[in-house]
């Protein structure tokens, strides 16, 4: 089997990889047969030197392969007919920029697996870049914080070589009284708890956090029944919430109440209420002036996000009296780290990240004949058709909606 890594070719430019050199030999080693080839490239966070110093075969045409891995999505005009596919695609959510890839991708007889969709047999995801994205958001939101209010001065992440470089960043700094809200309890939530650990940021209860008062930097983390209850006022359950969640309404406002800073790392699903709109942004009694929202849901659950930001330019404020944007430092307004491109700055740890988990879960599939149906779960394209599970996307395809 012959597996090319491509050079990501989506701009703004990715330096990830799915495999690092020594990764990549390392699987080679593991399975009999395989051969892995690596397309040039002048971006990648590994060298062509790295990977040729690891005894890796460099080709600039890959249409020999049998499959094609990359990070980002591939643009149209570089797909090899014919061709097997791994990467983002990001279009199982009907995302209308991507509408004319996965068009392409089907008129070009193209066999696509989703990255996003790589699932175990209960549907849970195997591999990704969440706390890659927890890691730098939580870090970006403190960085925010210092230059705003010119307590100190972090280094931009991307400017930093690793991890271990942006946790000596952190050394750095004292983290002031403040009392810190963070939603979610996956891989993404997972990593910004990283980094509030790392700063030796005390967590406490939800209802302590709420009712009390504190003489030190405190963060809680908040789950879907904890800032969402039932219409009815009956119990709630969390099952019960993810199969249908409009018999519920946001709770949040009792922690936008006591709460300074807010880490967004929780997931969003359809029809669930937002955790705050723009009216409840202008109440007196919100307190929320520091938002990191990792989870990036425009004009969505999180008022204050009404754009993406960028990592050359990762804050802007939301005034929210005329629910515009500001200088991220205006007083009275909401700073935002909206950047939805997050993994991107430590192109190195999530590559190893990433690799590690692909390895474990994707390649023996290749190997065992998709035993455990990773590979059919992951598949969203055959032979010119969308697969049944992603049947749905049709009339998105055919820009019927």
């Amino acid at each position: 089997m012959k597996i090319g890594l491509i050079k990501e070719r989506k701009t703004p430019s990715d330096r990830r990889v799915v495999f690092t050199p020594q990764k990549a030999k390392e699987v080679q080693m593991q399975f009999k047969g395989l051969q892995f080839v690596v397309e040039p490239s002048d971006i990648r966070i590994f060298s062509d030197k790295a990977y040729a110093k690891y005894g890796l075969n460099l080709e600039s045409d890959l249409s020999s392969c049998d499959v094609l891995l990359g990070v980002k999505e591939v643009p149209i005009e570089t797909l090899i007919p014919s061709a097997s596919y791994f990467f983002f695609s990001h279009t199982i959510k009907k995302q209308p920029y991507n509408r004319d890839l996965l068009k392409a991708i089907l008129e070009k007889n193209i066999q696509l697996y989703d990255h996003e969709v790589v699932t175990d047999s209960r549907g849970n995801r195997l591999i990704g870049f969440g706390r890659y994205a927890g890691l730098v958001g939580a870090y970006n939101g403190f960085r925010a914080l210092g230059l705003r209010d010119q307590l100190f001065s972090l280094s931009k992440v991307d400017d930093l070589a690793d991890l271990e470089a942006l946790k000596k960043e952190l050394d750095t700094i004292e983290v002031p009284d403040l009392k810190i809200c963070l939603s979610g309890l996956g891989k993404v939530a997972r990593g910004a708890k990283e980094i509030l650990d790392y700063l030796n940021i005390k967590q406490v209860g939800v209802e302590e956090y709420v009712s009390n008062s504190f003489q030190e930097p405190v963060y809680t983390i908040i789950d879907v029944l904890d800032y969402n209850k039932r219409k009815d006022g009956k119990p709630g359950k969390v099952s019960e919430f993810f199969l249908d969640p409009t018999p519920y309404k946001s709770d949040f406002m009792r922690f936008a109440k006591v709460t300074d800073f807010f880490i967004a790392g929780h997931f969003y699903g359809d029809n669930a209420p937002y955790l705050f709109t723009r009216e409840n942004a202008r109440h007196p009694d919100f307190k929320i002036n520091l938002v990191a929202d990792i989870s990036c849901d425009v004009d969505g659950p999180v008022a204050s996000t009404i754009r993406p930001s960028t990592i050359a330019d990762p804050f802007y404020g939301y005034d929210p009296q005329t629910e515009s944007e500001v200088d991220f430092d205006t007083k009275g307004a909401i700073t935002v780290m909206a950047v939805d491109n997050l993994p991107c700055e430590l192109p190195k740890d999530a590559s190893e990240g990433f690799g590690e988990m692909f390895a474990k879960h994707v390649m023996p599939a290749f190997f065992n004949n998709d035993l455990d149906g990773i590979l059919e779960r992951a598949r969203m394209t055959k032979d010119g058709k969308l697969t049944p599970r992603y049947a749905y996307l049709q009339d998105f395809v055919d820009g019927k909606e």
